[in-house]
């Protein structure tokens, strides 16, 4: 079964840092863009990095200088390092990837973490 593994979130205060992972599993022959979204209470889900798997980074301007992205591509994996987080990085973050898979032939599919909670207080 494929699918993307979350770990890290939590609660801390405001000014403090959290770092994420996703671990991709499963029949994988390659994973292409990786990255982070997140969806507050009452608000649509939004951008907030992403990584190619040459390592080309895009990020919210929200959290450009705060949120650092990055991945391990052998042990398919992304990373979202949080520092100097605000009471407004308050979220569900969830994972996404582009995933090459195995089969008959090779198929691209999208997939999403089952999130994970972020709290910042303030």
């Amino acid at each position: 079964q494929v699918q993307l593994v979350e770990s890290g979130g939590g609660l801390v205060q405001a000014g403090g840092s959290l770092g994420l992972s996703c671990a991709a599993s499963g029949s994988i022959i390659s994973v292409n863009t990786m990255g982070w979204y997140r969806q507050a209470p009452g608000k649509q889900r939004e951008l907030v990095a992403t990584i190619s798997n040459r390592g080309t980074t895009h990020y919210a301007d929200s959290v450009k200088g705060r949120f650092t992205i990055s991945r391990d591509n052998a042990k398919k994996t992304v990373y979202l390092q949080m520092n100097s987080l605000k009471p407004e990085d308050t979220a569900v973050y969830y994972c996404n990837a582009d995933l090459i898979l195995e089969g008959p032939y090779p198929t691209l599919r999208n997939y999403w973490g089952q999130g994970t909670q972020v709290t910042v207080s303030s």
